[in-house]
């Protein structure tokens, strides 16, 4: 039998009679989601009064629009379209009506509101754009309601890499869940500029008319230009007219109407305005300078990129990624400064054309066929299939039971969303504390029990595990030296899991438990999550991640440090940590306190390190932070894992490890240095001779192929679902 489409339920707190960024962005939105094989229901706002945006869509298989004026869905609906409370009340009617997979919502208020309904919770694709994009606009109530979107949204879908970066910082919530959605950029076929400059330049502008983005200014180009010896004309396309301030409209309406040189062709539907845009020789995105702090990349650059039109835009750091720091045709804040980019390319065909193959390249990361791609990806993610062995008609019922979850919530919330399968967790106040009639219930009612940590919890599910049920419990360094092993009753136990081969061992000849019971599920670095571009620079940046206690050795970090600052001043190390003194247990022992003030006095002090170390605080937003690291140091005594040189080389880093027990059956020797000067010499090395991306792209392919959440996830599912005991696969294999 042959699985169904996922069903995806589409609204955005947009008006599809008004053609501006949002509602292309629904429309692009619902091509995206069919292609990418979903059955679509795109819900409208509000009364259709012209078919421009969604003609288009009766033709795309699979979508299908839901019209609440005119099917009288919602009877109190004013004239203006739905509130956001008439919006979400219809989409969770609807939902329970015939469930949807995914609810993907674009509005900050919308999504708010969406949040709040238990039952779209997790299925809720939101796609965020209008928040504060800067720290001073970040109120607490805007992080707590960010906060509450983000906890019931499987993806938060961002347009930027800047903006997911912001986002994460600012909401640890968001972190794991934060995926990139770019802008979509559908041109029809025969929509495509010659790549010629014509006699009497033709300039492009599309979408409405704002006082930010320099409409009214733009009417003063032909002008501009003539003074410069360029003949010209500026088409302008749209119909939406900000009416505020009143005075400004006005003025941008006698501009359009009366300006000698500008043809204001009015609303289009979108392929229309394309086909026109396409007519013309160059591109206008050019706005006021209040607009370059936006996260936000516009669709605009990318359409008008895709028909061959190079474009006029503003120079921002996102920009200069997108084009490069050199693209010709970056304005300043003056018409002048238009007219002066615009008059060098008409001049200079050299100049033009360059300009637009870059803007033609850059729009060809963003096509249908790419969306589509990026969306089956997601779904994948959030629909896995019935894993082999489980029956759906008949799950298999898992408990996860312990104290601290930390280290499993990542891989129970996969367990959770596999058809087949129902999970409950037993979460534990304490190492012994827990609500002993609600484990007993629980211990009754599994087919399966994973007890993460190997401590009471093991203890007390071993006592109450019936023959047919299957145990399997996570031991981590921490127990292994404690009590709990040894009174387990091993043979209650099918599997004990060790994240690494040397801890294996150590669990093997320490406790004297059969060789076969004790396993290795390594741990999983998210390496979708982790891949984002590095930034400039990050080839001198070392990283740790997590100082204390004192065995984690931070003054071998510094002697890295140091040495490598004598070979280049350039060199730099950012620690994400918790500080020593926010652990009363590390703070309350003297040698510890004292081992601490001695490598901070030395931070303060040495020369070789002033200004050098910069100190980050400890969250979840590791993946945004890795983008400025390029050599994650591990200068431990010992670990069971240390997952940070994993998770800096999935993010396109360097791993640089000192020998501590056990870490070349996790990392491959080429990453293991004899001391901190071999260790320095060896990263001075790589930068200096130019192989740090190729270092890079070799730590990356061992990682994945170890340690990916995909194949963490599968050694997990097999063992919980079929019992499979995995073979280890190191990551030099």
């Amino acid at each position: 039998m042959s699985t169904p489409p996922p069903r995806a339920l589409l609204y955005g707190d947009v008006d599809l009679n008004i053609i501006d960024g949002s509602a292309i962005w629904a429309q692009s939105m619902a091509q995206a989601l069919a292609a990418a094989g979903c059955e679509v229901t795109l819900l409208l706002k509000a009364p259709v009064r012209t078919d421009r945006l969604i003609a288009p869509l009766a033709t795309v298989p699979g979508v299908h629009l839901l019209r609440p004026y005119e099917d009288a869905l919602v009877p109190d609906a004013g004239p203006r379209g739905l509130t956001p409370e008439q919006a979400v009340s219809l989409m969770v009617a609807r939902h329970e009506r015939r469930p949807f997979d995914l609810v993907v919502v674009r509005g900050r208020r919308l999504a708010g509101l969406a949040a709040q309904e238990e039952s779209l919770a997790g299925r809720l694709w939101t796609y965020l754009t209008d928040f504060p994009h800067g720290v001073d606009g970040l109120t607490a109530t805007t992080v707590a309601e960010l906060t509450e979107i983000s906890l019931a949204s499987r993806f938060l879908l961002c347009q930027t890499e800047e903006l997911r970066a912001f986002l994460e910082s600012s909401v640890p919530a968001a972190c794991g869940r934060s995926v990139l959605f770019p802008p979509v950029v559908v041109v029809p076929e025969d929509a495509r500029a010659d790549g010629q400059v014509h006699a009497r330049a033709r300039l492009a502008y599309t979408g409405k008319f704002a006082q930010a983005w320099n409409t009214l200014e733009m009417t003063g180009l032909p002008a501009a230009l003539e003074r410069r010896g360029v003949e010209s004309e500026l088409v302008m396309i749209g119909d939406k007219i900000h009416a505020d301030p009143a005075d400004w409209s006005k003025r941008m309406r006698k501009a359009l109407e009366g300006t000698p040189g500008v043809d204001w062709r009015g609303g289009m539907a979108r392929a229309d305005a394309l086909r026109a845009s396409a007519e013309c020789d160059f591109g206008l995105s050019w706005r006021d300078p209040s607009m370059d702090a936006s996260l936000e990349l516009s669709t605009k650059v990318l359409e008008l990129g895709a028909l061959g039109l190079p474009v006029v835009l503003n120079r921002t750091p996102m920009h200069e990624a997108l084009l490069g720091s050199d693209y010709p045709l970056f304005a300043g804040a003056d018409l002048d400064s238009v007219a002066e980019v615009v008059a060098r390319a008409y001049h200079d065909r050299s100049v033009y054309a360059d300009a637009a193959a870059r803007c033609r390249a850059a729009a060809g990361e963003h096509t249908l066929e790419r969306a589509a791609e990026r969306l089956r990806g997601y779904l994948t993610e959030a629909l896995p299939p019935v894993p082999t062995g489980a029956d759906p008609e008949r799950p298999l019922k898992v408990v996860v039971a312990g104290h601290d979850m930390k280290f499993f919530t990542r891989l129970a919330e996969y367990l959770s969303s596999l058809p087949g399968l129902e999970v409950r967790i037993d979460e534990w106040e304490g190492l012994g504390t827990h609500d002993q009639y609600r484990s007993r219930e629980l211990a009754g009612w599994a087919d399966v029990v994973i007890c993460e940590w190997c401590g009471p919890n093991a203890l007390f599910y071993a006592k109450w595990k019936r023959p047919d049920q299957r145990l399997i419990v996570r031991l981590h360094r921490f127990e292994l030296y404690a009590e709990w092993p040894r009174r387990l009753d091993i043979d209650k136990v099918d599997a004990v899991v060790c994240v690494s081969p040397h801890y294996a061992d150590l669990t093997r000849e320490i406790t004297g438990w059969p060789a076969d019971k004790v396993v290795v599920v390594p741990n999983w670095v998210d390496d979708e999550q982790l891949a984002r571009p590095k930034l400039p620079g990050a080839e001198y940046s070392l990283g740790m991640i997590g100082i204390a206690p004192s065995r984690k050795r931070m003054d071998r970090g510094l002697d890295v440090l140091a040495e490598l600052r004598r070979m280049d001043p350039r060199y730099t190390m950012s620690i994400k940590t918790k500080q020593p003194w926010d652990y009363w247990w590390i703070w309350n022992r003297p040698e510890e306190r004292a081992y601490f003030e001695r490598v901070y006095r030395r931070v303060q002090r040495e020369e070789a390190l002033a200004g050098a170390v910069v100190f980050d605080p400890f969250g979840p937003d590791v993946s945004t932070w890795l983008r400025r690291v390029g050599f994650m140091l591990s200068t431990s005594d010992d670990e069971s894992f240390h997952l940070a040189p994993a998770e800096c080389a999935a993010s396109g880093g360097v791993p640089a490890l000192l020998p501590w027990p056990g870490a070349d059956t996790i990392y491959d020797p080429h990453w293991i240095h004899d001391d901190a000067v071999a260790m320095a010499e060896a990263i001075h090395a790589v930068v200096r001779e130019g192989r740090f991306e190729e270092e890079a792209e070799r730590a990356r392919a061992e990682v994945i192929g170890a340690y990916s959440l995909g194949r963490v996830r599968a050694l997990w599912t097999d063992l919980v679902v079929l019992g499979t005991v995995p073979a280890s696969v190191p990551a030099r294999a």
